[in-house]
C-alpha cells in the first residue's frame, strides 16, 4: 500500500514550492488538490509580483531531481560562475565563486519554472489544480480550507465560497500566507517580520543585434554587480539574450528611490553613478519611472506545523497543517537561496512522510525540527551577504580574502570549504555551514596574522639591512 492511499492533501498556493510539493506527494500516492488565487498560467501566462529571474543551485537541483525534473530545468538555465564587478571607473573585474570552474549558480526564469512545475504535477495521477481561488479561512482542529471563487462569470465563476476538508493542509502561499495567519492565532505561536531599509526595482538590458542574431550585451556566464556602498544593482542573464537588472537601494537618502522623480534626475544620476549602464539600457529612464518599488521582508515563525484534534471520518487520522517555503521562512534574496531553501523543504517533508509511513503525528514534528534552525541560519546569512555584495566586493581586502579562501580550499579540500561553496554548491545543512564558516574564519584570521608577521619581519629585515649599508 502506498503511503498516501486514501489520504487527501490540500495545498494552498501553486507557486514554485506548492507545485513541486504536489509532485512529491503524488508520487507517494496522496490525493492532491492545489488551490491558487492567481489565474492559470497555462491559459493566461505567468502573473507574479517578483523578479523574473532566480538563481538555482545545488539544493534546488536536488529538490528538482527528486521529482525527475532537474535535467529538463537545467537545459534552459544559464550558468553563472562568478561575479562581474562594475566599478564607477576602471575596468570590470571578474570574481569566481569557486576554485572549481564547474561550480555555478544557474539563472532561470521564475515564470517558466513555475509553469513547468505546474504541468509536471498536473500530469501525475491524483493531482488537481484550482485557480482564481482566494483562501478565506483555514480550519486547524479538523483540517480544512475555505475558498472564494474569483473567476469571471463567463468562465464559470460566481463569487461562491466552498469549504474543502483534508487530512493535511499545506500552506505554500508565500510571505504573507493566509494559512500562517490563521496559525498565528494559536497560543504560543512565534512570529516576526522585519523589513530592510532597502527596496528593489527592476530594469532591463535588451539583447543587442549581432551578425547572426541577438547577442548578449555583457558576459552571460556571470552575475553582474554594481556595488556602490550602501546600495547596488545586479543583472542576471535570460535565455532571450537580455538581462534582468535589479536595483537594491534605500527608500530615502542621496542614493534612494525617493530622490529621483524626473527624467532629467534619473538620467543624470545613472550617468554619474552607473556610467556604463545607459548605453546598455536605452529604456532605463522610462523603466525607472514606470516600474514599481517593492519591499524586502524576512519572516520567521515557529512551529511550522499544528496537529488536528478531530479525527476524519474517512481515514480516522487527526490530520494536520504545515508550512513550506516563504510561508514558513521568507528571506531576502542576497544569497540566492529563497527558492533553493523552499525546494529543500519539499524534499525534507516528503522524506519525513516516507520515514514514518505517512504518520503525520510523527512526520510533521520531525520536519519542523529538521528545518527551523536551517531556515534561521540562511535568513541571517542572506542579510550578511547583502552587506558583502553592496559594500565589500570592490575592495582589495575582500578580493585578497577570497583568494586566500580559494587557496585553502584547493590545498585542504576535505577540511576547508568557503561558506559560499557550502551554501550554493553543497547540501550541507545551512546551520552546519554557518557553524563551520565561523570556525574557518578563525583559521583565516590566524593565517592573515601569520602572513603579516612574516611579511613584516622580512620588510623589517630589509630596512635594517639598508640602514646598516648606509651607515
Amino acid at each position: 500500500m502506498a503511503i498516501g492511499d486514501g489520504k487527501k492533501v490540500v495545498i494552498v498556493g501553486a507557486g514554485l514550492a506548492g507545485s513541486l510539493m504536489a509532485c512529491y506527494l503524488a508520487d507517494l500516492g496522496y490525493e492532491i488538490h492545489v488551490y491558487e488565487r492567481r489565474p492559470d498560467p497555462r491559459k493566461k501566462g505567468y502573473v507574479g509580483g517578483r523578479s523574473i529571474n532566480l538563481a538555482l543551485s545545488a539544493r534546488g537541483i536536488k529538490g528538482l531531481a527528486g521529482a525527475g525534473l532537474d535535467k529538463k530545468v537545467l537545459a534552459e538555465a544559464i550558468p553563472m560562475r562568478g561575479r562581474m564587478v562594475h566599478p564607477v571607473s576602471g575596468p570590470l573585474a571578474f570574481q569566481a565563486y569557486s576554485k572549481n570552474r564547474s561550480d555555478a549558480i544557474n539563472s532561470i526564469s521564475r515564470g517558466g519554472l513555475n509553469l513547468l512545475l505546474i504541468e509536471a504535477a498536473a500530469k501525475r495521477p491524483g493531482v488537481k489544480f484550482y485557480f482564481d481561488q482566494r483562501c478565506l479561512d483555514v480550519g486547524l482542529d479538523a483540517p480544512s480550507v475555505t475558498f472564494k471563487d474569483q473567476r469571471p462569470a463567463e468562465e464559470g465563476g460566481a463569487g461562491l465560497t466552498g469549504r474543502v476538508e483534508a487530512d493535511l493542509v499545506i500552506g505554500a502561499d508565500g510571505a504573507f500566507s493566509a494559512v500562517r495567519a490563521r496559525m498565528q492565532i494559536q497560543d504560543r505561536f512565534e512570529y516576526s517580520q522585519s523589513y530592510l531599509g532597502h527596496g528593489y526595482k527592476e530594469l532591463h538590458i535588451p539583447a543587442r543585434r549581432g551578425r547572426s542574431g541577438p547577442e548578449f550585451a555583457m558576459e552571460p556566464n556571470a552575475l553582474h554587480i554594481w556595488p556602490r556602498g550602501g546600495s547596488m544593482m545586479i543583472a542576471l542573464p535570460n535565455p532571450d539574450k537580455s538581462f534582468t537588472c535589479t536595483l537594491f537601494w534605500p527608500f530615502e537618502g542621496p542614493h534612494g528611490f525617493g530622490n529621483l522623480k524626473t527624467p532629467e534626475q534619473v538620467e543624470r544620476f545613472f550617468k554619474g553613478n552607473y556610467p556604463d549602464f545607459p548605453a546598455l539600457s536605452p529604456s532605463f529612464v522610462q523603466d525607472y519611472l514606470t516600474n514599481p518599488v517593492s519591499s524586502l521582508v524576512t519572516v520567521r515563525c515557529a512551529p511550522w506545523w499544528t496537529p488536528g484534534s478531530k479525527p476524519r471520518q474517512i481515514t480516522g487520522g487527526v490530520g494536520g497543517t504545515v508550512l513550506i517555503g516563504d510561508a514558513a521562512h521568507a528571506i531576502v534574496p542576497f544569497f540566492g537561496q529563497g527558492m533553493n531553501c523552499a525546494f529543500e523543504d519539499c524534499t525534507a517533508l516528503a522524506e519525513c512522510l516516507k520515514r514514518f509511513g505517512g504518520d503525520l503525528t510523527r512526520a510533521l514534528p520531525q520536519y519542523g525540527e529538521d528545518r527551523t534552525d536551517n531556515a534561521e541560519a540562511i535568513a541571517d546569512m542572506a542579510i550578511t551577504n547583502f552587506i558583502e555584495m553592496r559594500d565589500k566586493v570592490a575592495s582589495r581586502a575582500f578580493r585578497a580574502k577570497k583568494k586566500l579562501e580559494h587557496a585553502l580550499h584547493a590545498i585542504l579540500p576535505g577540511h576547508f570549504v568557503p561558506l559560499y561553496n557550502m551554501v550554493s554548491f553543497s547540501t550541507i545543512p545551512y546551520a552546519e555551514a554557518r557553524r563551520r564558516a565561523q570556525r574557518q574564519s578563525q583559521v583565516i584570521q590566524a593565517v592573515a596574522i601569520w602572513a603579516g608577521v612574516v611579511v613584516g619581519g622580512l620588510a623589517l629585515g630589509m630596512l635594517i639591512g639598508r640602514l646598516r649599508a648606509g651607515g
